[in-house]
């Protein structure tokens, strides 16, 4: 059968893809009717990339295994997780909340404002060295079972299209199939759907940006009143649909940069999905006298969602997802033979026997994720519970009115704490006889994450003004604990300071 006949018919082609020696991937194409098994070993190209340079759609076969039920398990909780946690509170605020347009952010029952963001710093840099740690370990770990792109395409998106579709074989021969009523149907219901789950996912999203009593305000009413949000939820539906529908694979491919990454954060006791040569090859039907385990089923090709043969070795479209793992483990348990030619292990593993887990750079990732952790901790407990400031007010640098030296401030106050507060403003500075200090309100209450400005004269007659004199104000906090206290303080201005 030739591959043009067997595109006539339907027959839903798979390929693998490997490296050469010097690196050049080469990729194996299998397309199967009955018993006919048609190979192409000369295509130097991407999987996903035909021969004329047009896309090859891969529809990964249906697959079933420990791996599977674990992932299965993990996207349930991780996406009951980015669903659940946009409406859940902490005392009056939500659980996680950037509010970027105002400055506020709520993150687990502490409250920042945009003085805190450099946190954020510790934040990037201890998911970063996370990644090296899993990525040292693991290899691609965190790509097969817990990134975002994994988890809804295969837990949603693959899942819903063979609701609609059926099975890799009738999505592919849907795909060479002319127009008519039943594909226009069947993909019109599709895309209808995909449209919906995408929209789900950037509402969602945009629920940790703004409240989600404001986002229903938002969903409900005419864009024009939240234009900003409206753009986004476009933007962001669009995008997704796109992805989902028809990008897949290729941003793991192509765009991402997590995956560039892991030539540099190998190393020969890397944990990766790998192929036992010592024990498959060489390939052969089962029974062959001389033959290895691998019988050349190219079933774990099949369920690759990258479309790559793991018998040709590490390559960089592979995921780590293990469906070749347990597609092959279910083979070799048809034909009686051990689990594991396809498995969980390292380079050094499968050449030696040898395993090593803690060596050099592992160790120095973890350090150095330990101590930014360290870091952030100490300086979130030593966080300041609110700010009280000095500053001058806009304008002239002091006035002299009637014999007497004027200068005027504003006090900030913020209140950092996640619930009102309530301070209480005390005069310490200047001292000495006719110096008069006059704030405009001793007492007041703050929201979380109020900021208020107090204007705050000084008057010093000018027989009594000299340099060095300042301005001193005890700013206190009730706190359940007891009272917290800041001092607030600014250098007068006046004719002998040289002003």
């Amino acid at each position: 059968m030739s591959e043009s006949d067997a595109n006539k018919s339907g027959a839903a082609p798979q390929r693998g893809a490997g490296t050469q020696p010097g690196g050049a991937a080469v990729h194996k194409w299998v397309v199967t009717k009955g018993k006919a098994v048609v190979r192409r070993p000369d295509i130097d190209t991407l999987f996903s990339v035909n021969p004329d340079g047009s896309r090859n759609v891969i529809h990964p076969a249906d697959v079933k295994g420990r791996f599977q039920r674990l992932k299965h398990v993990m996207w349930f909780v991780l996406i009951g997780i980015y669903l659940i946690v946009p409406w859940l509170r902490i005392g009056e605020h939500p659980v996680l909340l950037l509010d970027l347009p105002m400055r506020h952010f709520y993150v687990f029952g502490y409250t920042f404002n945009a003085q805190d963001f450099w946190y954020a710093v510790f934040i990037i840099t201890g998911v970063g060295f996370a990644l090296f740690v899993v990525a040292a370990l693991f290899g691609r770990m965190w790509c097969g079972y817990a990134c975002p792109q994994t988890v809804f395409l295969e837990g949603v998106f693959r899942r819903i299209e063979r609701l609609i579709e059926g099975p890799p074989g009738a999505r592919a021969k849907l795909d060479k199939a002319p127009m008519s009523k039943a594909k226009f149907l069947c993909r019109g219901l599709k895309i209808l759907v995909f449209l919906l789950l995408a929209a789900v996912i950037s509402h969602s999203f945009l629920g940790y940006f703004m409240r989600t009593e404001v986002l229903l305000e938002a969903v409900t009413s005419s864009p024009g009143k939240h234009p900003t949000a409206f753009i986004f939820i476009v933007i962001a539906t669009g995008a997704l649909f796109f992805n989902f529908t028809w990008f897949r694979e290729q941003l793991c491919i192509v765009i991402c940069p997590y995956g560039r990454l892991q030539g540099a954060l190998y190393d020969p006791d890397t944990v990766l999905v790998g192929y036992d040569q010592k024990r498959g090859e060489p390939r052969g039907p089962a029974g062959k006298e001389g033959a290895g385990d691998c019988v050349d089923c190219y079933r774990c090709v099949a369920v690759c969602p990258t479309g790559i043969d793991i018998r040709n070795g590490t390559q960089l479209e592979c995921v780590g997802c293990a469906n070749c793992i347990d597609a092959c483990d279910d083979v070799m348990s048809k034909l009686g033979k051990p689990k594991g030619l396809v498995r969980y292990d390292s380079q050094r593993a499968f050449e030696t026997g040898e395993r090593r887990f803690f060596r050099g750079r592992v160790v120095l990732y973890a350090i150095l994720l330990l101590l930014g952790i360290s870091v952030m901790t100490f300086a979130i407990t030593k966080r300041r519970p609110f700010e009280a400031s000095l500053v001058r007010a806009p304008g002239r640098s002091y006035t002299l009115e009637d014999g007497r030296v004027h200068n005027v401030f504003d006090l900030q106050l913020i209140n950092k704490r996640p619930d009102r507060r309530k301070f209480t403003i005390v005069v310490q500075q200047p001292t000495g006889t006719g110096a008069e200090t006059l704030v405009a309100g001793t007492e007041l209450e703050l929201d979380s994450l109020e900021d208020r400005r107090i204007p705050v004269h000084v008057f010093v007659p000018r027989a009594e003004f000299k340099a060095g004199l300042r301005c001193e104000l005890l700013v206190r906090c009730d706190e359940p604990g007891g009272e917290l206290t800041r001092i607030a303080t600014g250098s007068l201005l006046g004719p002998s300071s040289g002003r």
